[in-house]
């Protein structure tokens, strides 16, 4: 049975922001607003049995899709586990949508 076209999709949130997994990257933030965080996660460490993020690149982009790759990139970081990574994502996300860079 196919869904209803005002079916939103459900993206997982943090901070009220939608947050998108797709293999080793994650999407912070909507592709309507100005700018989003993609962060990739560089390499993973085994705590008990479990895969847990170690080195996690962290990158603010531009959502305009009329300019170059390279000009999209305003800042970029690495940090070292996701909990850092999800920190500095937020703050540079906020002060970018709010015109601070």
């Amino acid at each position: 049975m196919a869904t209803a076209k005002n079916d939103a999709q459900k993206f997982s949130t943090y901070k009220g922001r939608p947050l998108v997994r797709c293999g080793d990257e994650i999407y912070y933030g909507s592709m309507e607003e100005p700018y989003v965080i993609r962060m990739q996660i560089k390499s993973t460490k085994d705590v008990n049995g479990t895969q847990i993020a170690d080195k996690v690149t962290i990158q603010l982009m531009a959502t305009d899709p009329y300019l170059s790759p390279r000009k999209q990139l305003i800042k970029s970081s690495e940090k070292k586990g996701l909990f850092l990574a999800m920190d500095i994502a937020d703050i540079w996300l906020e002060r970018a949508l709010a015109n601070k860079i």
